[in-house]
C-alpha cells in the first residue's frame, strides 16, 4: 500500500509541476510577444521561457496529448470488448450451481 502512496505522490506532483510550467510558458510567451514592449521583458525574466519554441506549442503539446489520451483509451476500451470472451448464459450458470449444491449435499450425506 506505501508504494501505491508513493506513486500516487509522484504523479501528483509531477502533474501539478506540468501545469505550472505549461501555464507560465503560455502567459510567459503570451505576454512577450503581445505587451511587453521591447527590454521591459528583460524585468519580467521570472517567467519562464524557452529561447526557439513559440508559446503556441504549450497549447498545441497539451491539446494533443489529451487528445492522444482519450484515442488511447478508446483503443483500449475497443481491444477489450474485441477479445473478451462472451459471458456465459445465466440458465448455464444457474445449472452448474444447482449440480454443484447437489455434489454437495450427496458428499455431505455419504460422509454421515
Amino acid at each position: 500500500m506505501a508504494k501505491d502512496k508513493t506513486i500516487g505522490a509522484i504523479i501528483l506532483v509531477g502533474a501539478a509541476a506540468l501545469l505550472v510550467f505549461y501555464t507560465f510558458w503560455l502567459i510567459g510567451g503570451f505576454i512577450q510577444d503581445n505587451i511587453v514592449p521591447g527590454n521591459i521583458w528583460d524585468k519580467l525574466s521570472w517567467f519562464p521561457h524557452i529561447p526557439g519554441l513559440p508559446w503556441e506549442l504549450a497549447v498545441i503539446i497539451p491539446l494533443w496529448l489529451v487528445a492522444a489520451l482519450v484515442l488511447a483509451i478508446a483503443i483500449w476500451i475497443g481491444w477489450s470488448m474485441l477479445t473478451t470472451p462472451p459471458p456465459v448464459p445465466l440458465e448455464e450458470l444457474e445449472e452448474q450451481l444447482e449440480a454443484e449444491e447437489a455434489e454437495a449435499a450427496a458428499a455431505e450425506g455419504d460422509s454421515e
